[in-house]
């Protein structure tokens, strides 16, 4: 599973077609929902901004597509990320982005941390026992591996960030809106 395809093959062209596809819903999602990634999950993305962030992502499409695993999982990680910022981008649109995070941080801040984290974990786990159940079950051939880990990866993401976000709400009560701790320079 370590393999590698060469520059130019029909494999390698595949492979940086899906990452550019998958990287470009994601893009296209966050784009939707939070266009001053505002609400942008992951802090390494924010602060790229869109500036760098795209050139960044096309340089790791080329990079990555030698590497048919690693594709994969990348392709199938992105278009379910993607999936779920569509999904609740309309309501971010229509509120705009602070107005939303400030609802949804005061949401946090008062909702049953037990009853958070079930409903967290009903979401990701599903998801998470068939991407195992797939890498298991498919004799280790790269397609169903990766999309298999991709899965995984998605529901690692969602836990990691939710529950970021979640402390970084939680801990700091001083803050009297999103716009407080949310990093706008989007340089």
């Amino acid at each position: 599973m370590e393999e590698t395809v060469p520059f130019g093959s029909r494999e390698y062209w595949i492979l940086a077609a899906a990452l550019l596809f998958g990287r470009g819903m994601d893009f296209l999602s966050t784009w939707v929902a939070t266009p001053n990634l505002i609400l942008e999950a992951n802090p390494i993305a924010r602060k790229l901004g869109w500036k760098w962030g795209i050139p960044v992502n096309l340089a790791l499409c080329g990079g990555f597509a030698f590497w048919p695993l690693a594709a994969i999982i990348i392709t199938t990680t992105s278009l379910l990320v993607a999936a779920r910022n569509f999904q609740g981008a309309w309501l971010m649109r229509h509120l705009g982005e602070c107005q939303y995070s400030q609802q949804m941080a005061g949401h946090l801040k008062e909702v049953s941390l037990p009853v958070y984290l079930v409903c967290l974990l009903g979401q990701t786990a599903p998801v998470a026992l068939v991407g195992v159940v797939l890498v298991f079950m498919s004799g280790f051939e790269v397609l169903p591996v990766g999309i298999g880990i991709g899965l995984v990866s998605y529901a690692g993401a969602v836990v990691f960030y939710s529950l970021l976000s979640l402390w970084r709400i939680r801990r700091a009560p001083r803050y009297s809106s999103a716009e407080d701790y949310v990093q706008t320079d989007t340089r």
